[in-house]
């Protein structure tokens, strides 16, 4: 299980050697946020794509905000596109060789030029994959979503936005019916598991901390690159 990696696609090549094939055959999630803020969105997106091209592949790619927020701009150019590119987006369009438009303005036709330009260097076939990733996976009494949950709802009724955004009392309040949610989104100074959450977002693009965790029946083992 692998935290937000913000296009710090290096740091995911050096925390598969820090594992070191020890948990080889475990199947193998990621929790969202591969675009934006870090400088390789594309070449990480690539290399997602290639390891988890269908739902039958052992390696499970969600769904997080920052992916939402890019497909909303493809959908709609004037839907929040500042906000996209305020938190990450301008690192995304460059990773793509997509320059910005010359105007500074919310010209409709400037941002939908924009769009156009991202979708081609995208491709049709990453549109979809992206558009195909699911908000969480569980096995047990684990829950795997990009942001958190509300802490008073059965995780099967969980809104989608609060999968991708949170809750706020997500981090305050303890779950009650003994489930557990592993989540990235809010970044913590260590990986670590309370009260019903297990927190793995490093902040990675910003810190070189890239988190992960093995999780069995009887053990929880974090990794953590940038570590002595």
């Amino acid at each position: 299980m692998i935290g937000d990696l913000h296009g710090s696609s290096d740091l995911l090549f050096e925390l598969d050697r820090l594992i070191d094939g020890k948990h080889r055959g475990w199947p193998v999630i990621f929790l969202g946020d591969y675009i934006d803020r870090g400088e390789k969105s594309r070449d990480l997106l690539e290399m997602l794509m290639q390891a988890s091209p269908d739902a039958s592949s052992s390696i499970i790619c969600l769904m997080g905000n920052h992916e939402r927020m890019l497909l909303d701009f493809l959908d709609d150019p004037m839907t929040g596109p500042r906000r996209w590119l305020r938190y990450g987006g301008l690192q995304t369009l460059a990773s793509f060789g997509v320059p910005l438009p010359r105007s500074n303005s919310d010209d409709a036709q400037a941002f939908e030029e924009l769009r156009d330009r991202l979708a081609e260097a995208m491709g049709p076939e990453m549109i979809t994959w992206l558009r195909q990733r699911p908000l969480f996976w569980r096995t047990g009494n684990l829950w795997f979503v990009h942001a958190g949950a509300d802490p008073d709802l059965p995780m099967e009724d969980q809104d989608p936005d609060v999968l991708l955004w949170g809750h706020r009392r997500f981090r305050t309040q303890v779950r009650r019916d003994g489930q557990w949610v592993v989540h990235g989104h809010t970044i913590v100074e260590t990986p670590h598991a309370q009260d019903g959450r297990i927190a793995l977002d490093t902040g990675a693009y910003a810190t070189g901390r890239l988190s992960a965790a093995a999780i069995s029946t009887n053990e929880l083992k974090f990794f953590q690159t940038g570590t002595d």
